[in-house]
C-alpha cells in the first residue's frame, strides 16, 4: 500500500468534498424520480460508527466496565478491531476522545484498508491481575473480545495498541494471545521500568508481581510485528531505548519530538494506525 499522506486523512477539504460529492448524488437521484413521477426511493440509514455498552465482569471482581467500538461509515461486514487500552487515570471514553471515529472514516476514504477501534474500561491495575483480585488483562481477552465478536466483529485476528500503562499492557496481553491471533501490537510511551524498585507506586504488587508480568525479553513478542513509539522528552524514554535495544529486532516506530501527553499521542495516530491496518486486515 502507498503512503498515505496525513493531510489526506484528516483535511477537512476531503471530508467536505465527499459530504458534498454525496449530497449532489442524493439530490440527483431524488430529482429525478420526482421528475419521472415516481416516488424517491427510501434511502438506507447510514450505519452507526460509534456503539457502547457495558458489563459486569467477573474478572475486574464485578465492576460496571464500559466498551466503545468505532467503524467507518456505512462498513457493515465484519471488521477486524485494533484493542486500544487507555492509560492509568484514563477509560475507553478518553481514548475515543483522540479522535479515533473521524480518522477512521478519513482513512478509509483515503485508502486504509477497513477496520475497527475497540476501547474498554481497564481501571488502574497495569492490564495484569493484582493481588485484589482484579484482572483487567483477563478481562480483555477472555471477556472482551468474545464480546467484540457478540458485537459482529471479526476477532479471529486482532490488533492491540496502548499509551502509556496500556502502551505496557498492549505488549503483554498480544503475547499473551499468541502470535496466531495477534496480527500487530503498538505500544506508544509504554510505562517501562528496568527493575521493581524502579516502578511507579502501585504498577505492581512487588517484585514477584513485576517479573511474573514482565515484558523483558518475552520471546513471545518475537514472532508479532512491533511498533514503538516514545517522546525524545518522555520520562520513559530511557527506559524504552533499553528496552528497543535488548529486542532480538528493531521494531517499527521510534522516538520523535514530545512528551508523555495527549498532543504526542495524537500527532502519532495517524501513522501509528496506517502501519496497523495492512498487518490487521491482510
Amino acid at each position: 500500500m502507498s503512503a498515505i499522506d496525513r493531510r489526506a486523512l484528516l483535511g477537512v477539504a476531503l471530508r467536505a468534498g465527499m459530504i458534498a460529492v454525496a449530497g449532489g448524488y442524493a439530490w440527483g437521484t431524488w430529482g429525478a424520480s420526482v421528475a419521472a413521477g415516481a416516488p424517491p426511493a427510501p434511502q438506507a440509514p447510514p450505519a452507526p460508527t460509534l456503539s457502547s455498552g457495558s458489563f459486569l465482569s467477573a474478572q475486574r471482581r464485578g465492576a460496571v466496565t464500559n466498551w466503545i467500538i468505532a467503524r467507518p461509515p456505512g462498513q457493515t461486514t465484519p471488521l477486524r478491531p485494533v484493542i486500544l487500552l487507555h492509560g492509568k487515570g484514563s477509560n475507553a471514553h478518553t481514548v475515543m476522545s483522540m479522535g479515533a471515529e473521524q480518522f477512521l472514516a478519513d482513512a478509509v476514504r483515503a485508502g486504509v484498508p477497513p477496520f475497527a477501534i475497540a476501547a474498554v474500561d481497564g481501571g488502574d491495575g497495569y492490564w495484569h491481575r493484582r493481588d485484589s483480585g482484579d484482572d483487567a488483562g483477563s478481562m480483555v481477552l477472555d471477556e472482551f473480545i468474545p464480546l467484540l465478536g457478540e458485537q459482529g466483529l471479526d476477532t479471529s485476528r486482532v490488533a492491540f495498541m496502548g499509551w502509556s500503562m496500556g502502551g505496557y499492557g498492549a505488549m503483554l496481553l498480544g503475547s499473551r494471545l499468541g502470535a496466531g491471533r495477534t496480527a500487530a501490537i503498538c505500544a506508544v510511551s509504554p510505562a517501562l521500568w528496568t527493575s521493581p524498585g524502579a516502578a511507579a507506586p502501585g504498577a505492581f504488587d512487588g517484585s514477584a508481581d513485576y517479573e511474573a508480568n514482565s515484558v523483558w525479553g518475552l520471546a513471545a513478542l518475537n514472532g508479532i510485528p512491533l511498533r514503538i513509539d516514545c517522546g525524545d522528552d518522555d520520562p520513559f524514554a530511557a527506559a524504552t531505548q533499553q528496552f528497543i535495544a535488548q529486542l532480538p529486532a528493531p521494531p517499527a516506530g521510534g522516538f520523535s519530538p514530545g512528551g508523555h501527553n495527549s498532543s504526542y499521542w495524537s500527532s502519532q495516530l495517524t501513522s501509528e494506525l496506517t502501519w496497523a491496518a495492512p498487518l490487521l486486515t491482510r
